[in-house]
């Protein structure tokens, strides 16, 4: 099955073309007339000048965990990947560097003089953890303005309803009554679980109030987040994860999970960020439309497209073509892993240096960590083929990380880079296979705004249909494969 995502190309000037079937990139490959250039995304430059015939149009789905981007033309979908963002775990790794440095300064008796009113933050400050969600999305921006002729972005513009979220039926005075009105929250909670311990149902025993999820995992003081424990179920939950503590009683995960309140931390991370993101975009000087998301749902259900991070980003704005076909288009899976830290010790749980500190050289035998490379191993009890992320260390001996497992002890000798280094690793997502047909189309067209689709139930009139037939076509040398790729 072909991948139908398309080759970026520059000219031998490095400026950007229009992008390409994959089929036709082998071929100009073949006949020597490109070379590659990079691997992900996956481009080719030309040894001749070339002109773009046509604009195309980045669209961007933001969101707290993954953003979904697409590539199109003014007809049809061009490329399309998922970016997944480590907001999160800046978060925890945050967290983790001031309880060592809170216990260090404990131990640490002399005295500091108090610091906590002479920091000053610029007009739109945001924290890191929010901040590199936009850093993100503008990087990679960045990158297809530099592969492909772009002369606008759509972009999603929403902002969410955090009381509506919690409470659907919510209107009027009801938004300035907090849930906890007119209660304390230990009799709240007593009167939420009926005076009963969520872990073990026991009625007769002295009750805790536990965060479900740990404030030590990444948890909040949030009235949703805590529940009603006995001592000793909360003892032996300790400061485990529901999905551990409850793994052999998943019903029971299920009826808590329905009890307790939606967590509010990704759409708390949509709402700071989205008009950020905005003008971050604004300033690559080009026209940002933006679009909001029952528009993006309507124009999904229009052309009959399962949801997904990416097909949400192809859908976005009234820029939408009426028709879109997504079979055979294979996601770009791209996941922000850093450019590593700035810690030279690595400490142990009391805060105390474990390893001595690392080189400041980042490059050995020609190799970073973070590269992609391949290694061919032709002798010792290693012997194979691997591809993946490297680990490099001073003696030349790395680990690669590959899809399925990491294979350490591999000589420098046996690598070739294939993509330095970039903050970046790269697979790819399910090859759509099936082009969904929409009946929802004949009831949309009789409607006079995307509003007024929302007041039927759409779910259930979308079928799938298999592929007709077709006659066996005489393939190309070197033009099957599900992805263009040096390997």
């Amino acid at each position: 099955m072909l991948n139908r995502n398309s080759v970026f190309v520059l000219d031998t000037n490095k400026k950007p073309c229009d992008p390409i079937h994959p089929g036709k990139a082998r071929r100009l490959l073949s006949e020597g007339l490109a070379a590659v250039f990079r691997n992900y995304p996956f481009t080719i430059i030309l040894k001749s000048e070339s002109k773009p015939t046509k604009k195309y149009r980045i669209k961007i789905d933001p969101g707290a965990r993954y953003t979904g981007l697409a590539l199109l033309s003014d007809t049809d979908l061009v490329w399309c990947a998922e970016l997944e963002h480590r907001g999160f775990e800046i978060s925890e790794a945050l967290r983790e560097r001031r309880q060592v440095r809170r216990s260090r300064r404990n131990r640490k008796t002399r005295y500091r003089k108090a610091r906590f009113l002479n920091r000053t933050r610029t007009k739109g400050w945001l924290p890191p953890s929010l901040i590199s969600r936009v850093r993100n999305i503008k990087s990679w921006v960045d990158k297809l303005i530099k592969f492909a002729p772009i002369s606008n972005i759509s972009m999603e513009l929403v902002k969410f309803d955090m009381q509506k979220i919690v409470n659907p039926e919510i209107q009027g005075t009801e938004y300035q009554m907090g849930e906890l009105f007119s209660y304390e929250i230990r009799q709240y909670l007593l009167e939420k679980f009926n005076r009963t311990c969520v872990y073990c149902g026991t009625k007769e025993a002295v009750f805790n109030l536990d965060h479900f999820y740990p404030k030590s995992r990444g948890g909040s003081d949030r009235v949703s987040n805590l529940v009603l424990s006995c001592v000793d179920c909360n003892q032996a939950k300790s400061n485990s994860l529901p999905e551990d503590f409850l793994s052999d009683r998943p019903k029971i995960l299920e009826i808590i999970n329905k009890q307790r309140k939606q967590p509010l931390a990704d759409a708390a991370a949509i709402n700071a960020t989205r008009w950020k993101l905005k003008e971050v975009l604004e300033s690559t000087g080009l026209i940002v439309e933006t679009g909001s998301g029952g528009l993006t749902k309507y124009n999904r259900k229009r052309n009959g497209i399962s949801k997904s991070h990416w097909t949400d980003a192809a859908c976005v704005g009234t820029s939408t073509p009426d028709s879109l076909n997504i079979r055979n288009y294979q996601p770009l899976i791209i996941k922000a892993m850093g450019r590593g830290n700035r810690q030279m010790v690595k400490p142990d749980k009391y805060g105390f240096p474990r390893t001595a500190p690392k080189l400041r050289q980042k490059s050995f035998y020609g190799f970073m960590t973070g590269d992609i490379v391949k290694a061919v191993v032709t002798k010792g009890k290693k012997i194979g083929v691997y591809t993946g992320r490297v680990a490099v260390r001073k003696t030349g001996s790395f680990n690669i990380k590959t899809k399925t497992e990491t294979v350490q002890g591999i000589s420098h000798k046996y690598c070739k880079n294939l993509h330095k280094s970039d903050g970046c690793t790269y697979s790819f997502g399910e090859l759509v296979k099936q082009k969904t047909v929409n009946f929802v189309k004949k009831i949309t067209e009789t409607l006079d705004s995307p509003v007024q689709s929302h007041m039927f139930d759409t779910s259930g009139l979308t079928a799938e249909i298999e592929p007709k037939a077709r006659r066996k076509k005489k393939k190309l040398k070197g033009t099957d494969g599900e992805q263009l790729s040096l390997f």
